[in-house]
Order: C-alpha cells, then sequence, then structure tokens
C-alpha cells in the first residue's frame, strides 16, 4: 500500500469528489481525518465506511474559511493520528451555484467562493504547515478545475477562484520546498457527482467534446490525487494535473 502509516486530511469529505479521495487514501492504507463545515451525517458515513474496510478514519466539523476551525482540525488531527503527512483541499462552493452574468452576480456570492474556495485553501495549509516542517515531509494536493483552462459562461466567480488556487498552489510550492513539502492540483472536468447533479442534468452533458466519450466520475480523479499524495511524486511541486478526459489540452 502506498500510503501505509500515513496520515491524510480530507477537507469536503462528506459526499462527491471528497468521499471518492478519503476512500481512497484509506485503501492505500492513510488514516484519514474527514472534515465539513455542514453535512455530518455524510461525513459519518464517509468515515464509517472507511472503518468498514478495515480502515482508520475520525470526523471532524470546520468551516475551512475560518482560522480558528482549520487550526482545531489540524490540532485534532495531531492528537489522534501523531502526525499529518497529506491534505487533501477539497472543500469548495461549487452547488447551488446559478449560472449569473458577471454584471450580476451577487457580490456576497462572490466573496462566499472566495472565501471557501481560496481562503479555504490558504488557510487549511497554514494549519498545517507547522506539522509537516516539523517532521520534514508532507503531501499539499489543490483541487483546481478544468474551467480554469477553458473559461465557463456564467461562472465567472468560480473560474477565477480556481484560477487563484493555480496561483497559490505556485506560489507556496516555493516557499514549502525548503521543507520537503510538495504542493501540487488535480483539475477535474465535469464530474458526476451530487453537486453537478445539483446543477444540471448530467445526461445531457455533450460528450462530444470529450476524446474519451464519457462522463467523468469521481474514480477517475482518485488515481492522480493519490501520486500527487505519494512518494512517487516527491520531486514534483507547482504542477497542475487536467484529469478530464482529453477535454482541454496543454
Amino acid at each position: 500500500m502506498r500510503l501505509k502509516n500515513k496520515v491524510a486530511i480530507v477537507t469536503g469529505g462528506a459526499k462527491g469528489l471528497g468521499r471518492a479521495f478519503a476512500l481512497r487514501m484509506a485503501e492505500e492504507g492513510a488514516a484519514v481525518m474527514v472534515v465539513t463545515r455542514k453535512d455530518m451525517d455524510n461525513l459519518k458515513r464517509t468515515a464509517e465506511t472507511i472503518r468498514s474496510m478495515g480502515g482508520e478514519a475520525r470526523f471532524f466539523q470546520a468551516d475551512v474559511a475560518k482560522i480558528e476551525d482549520t487550526l482545531a482540525m489540524a490540532k485534532a488531527t495531531k492528537e489522534a493520528f501523531g502526525r499529518i503527512d497529506i491534505l487533501i483541499n477539497n472543500a469548495a462552493i461549487y452547488d447551488g451555484i446559478k449560472r449569473t452574468p458577471f454584471h450580476e452576480i451577487d457580490l456576497l456570492e462572490w466573496d462566499l467562493v472566495m472565501n471557501v474556495n481560496v481562503k479555504g485553501a490558504f488557510l487549511s495549509t497554514r494549519a498545517v504547515f507547522p506539522y509537516m516542517k516539523e517532521q520534514g515531509y508532507g503531501k499539499i494536493v489543490n483541487l483546481a478545475s478544468e474551467v480554469f483552462f477553458t473559461g465557463s459562461h456564467g461562472f465567472a466567480h468560480y473560474v477565477a477562484s480556481k484560477g487563484g488556487i493555480i496561483g497559490l498552489t505556485r506560489a507556496l510550492a516555493i516557499e514549502l520546498g525548503p521543507y520537503n513539502i510538495c504542493i501540487n492540483c488535480v483539475a477535474p472536468g465535469f464530474t458526476d457527482t451530487e453537486a453537478s447533479r445539483g446543477l444540471t442534468d448530467v445526461n445531457k452533458y455533450d460528450i462530444s467534446k470529450t476524446p474519451l466519450r464519457r462522463l467523468e466520475k469521481p474514480e477517475d480523479l482518485t488515481g492522480a490525487a493519490l501520486f500527487l499524495a505519494s512518494s512517487e511524486s516527491d520531486f514534483m511541486t507547482g504542477q497542475t494535473l487536467l484529469v478530464d478526459g482529453g477535454r482541454a489540452m496543454h
């Protein structure tokens, strides 16, 4: 197992991509702390599923946009498992966003998207940094999006936030590198999750522009995240892996 004796935090771990990441980390031997802001029933189910597989998991309620919550999240993980090796910054505002022309986007919604999607990853990374620095090792995986490369009509705030994640990743790669902490991004395409189904009819998604001719599933992303979380990517930092079936190429 590639993550044996490692400890991972997965934010936004209640369902969708977060749950898929958490289960994959556990399958590869990591003890997992799953985190969410409000969907505690599903978060508990994620932890219970990991335990039913024979893995080790705890759950923690935190709003990643609040510094006190992220600090408590990191502290609880260290106290529970003794170390923090991996952080998957998956928590994001996506579900419930309506396509809106940029000049009509509610400014409160703009701030919310930026606070969770960008500031949340920033604060979570700051919270785990002292522990990773002390042990001289760490892997951080941020979630960007294909829309950074292609744009998306009516989603200016979401697209901008994912561009912010890529910029943040590159900046932090320079600062974290001397401590043997690697930070990279996975950028998914449109993926069949509960959040996506809340936005549109996923069965009507046009797959003709996707060379692999099918809709992306959460499990299609876990391999890339596992690679970036494991020792196999120890000389890779500041990079973005686009996992979208070839829809956008760069």
